[in-house]
């Protein structure tokens, strides 16, 4: 598929700020089942600095904006082919080890409800590859897909203590057991093109990859209960969704901040 991208944030102050700073991971990964077409990246009013790929493979670009300060405006517009890889990333190159996201995170602290539902997934469990598969599985039908429920800092226990949520919650939730049966997991950020099929899904999204030992990272989609195919377009990744955040920053001053996005995503090829 060829996917057209047009993604606005704003960031509105009440009271002009002094300046601000933006760290932003809005790069398409560079992998076998992502091809840029073009991509431009422009913060309104903005001065770009300098950008690095990190260990995770991830660009990441730095902005700074000086005062007074109402409004930062992130625009982000492109075009990339996509190819149906079964949710394998292969051809990525990045440098951190997969065990390194055995680490827990306060939104990916294992409760133990979040154990039991892990161990008793993965039970006769044939392979990695199926332990996964399973995990997914559990999360989805352990929290029902259902906005407006949870919040930014809602953790993977309360999700499921809830049984509802957003795929926020069941990607925190499916690397909480991913780990809890010893399977390196990450968050990943980006984009799923949203079909004109009534399914639940807004056009940014994230989902969890589980590493598997002889195939590698694969993307799991508890909340579409699916793996990332041609629809999806893969973004960056961290330990939970603050750490793979497309966009981080901080504005000096004293003014209270209110936030927009819009995200648009349409198909020209397929």
């Amino acid at each position: 598929m060829i996917l057209t991208v047009n993604h606005v944030t704003t960031y509105q102050y009440d009271a002009p700020m002094r300046s601000a700073v933006q760290s932003l991971r809005l790069f398409p990964s560079r992998f076998d089942g992502q091809r840029i077409i073009n991509w431009d990246v422009a913060v309104d009013g903005g001065v770009k600095g300098g950008s690095f790929r990190d260990g995770a493979g991830d660009r990441v670009e730095g902005w700074s904006l000086r005062g007074p300060v109402s409004e930062v405006t992130v625009v982000v517009t492109g075009q990339v082919e996509t190819t149906d890889m079964a949710g394998v990333l292969r051809g990525h190159r990045e440098t951190v080890s997969p065990f390194a996201y055995l680490r827990e995170t306060t939104a990916t602290w294992i409760d133990d409800g979040l154990e039991t539902l892990a161990q008793e997934a993965v039970s006769g469990a044939e392979d990695g590859l199926d332990r996964a598969h399973r995990l997914s599985r559990a999360v989805a039908e352990a929290i029902a897909y259902k906005p407006g429920v949870t919040h930014a800092h809602t953790t993977a226990a309360e999700a499921l203590a809830l049984g509802e949520g957003v795929c926020q919650d069941h990607a925190h939730a499916l690397i909480a057991c991913a780990r809890a049966v010893e399977l390196p997991a990450r968050y990943v950020s980006g984009y799923l093109f949203a079909r004109d099929d009534g399914e639940p899904h807004e056009a940014a999204h994230a989902w969890a990859e589980i590493w598997v030992q002889g195939i590698g990272w694969i993307g799991f989609d508890a909340a579409n209960q699916c793996c990332p195919d041609g629809r999806y377009i893969r973004l960056g990744s961290g330990f939970d969704a603050r750490d793979a955040a497309p966009i981080k920053g901080i504005a000096l001053g004293t003014g209270e901040e209110s936030l927009d996005v819009t995200v648009a995503l349409e198909s020209v090829q397929q």
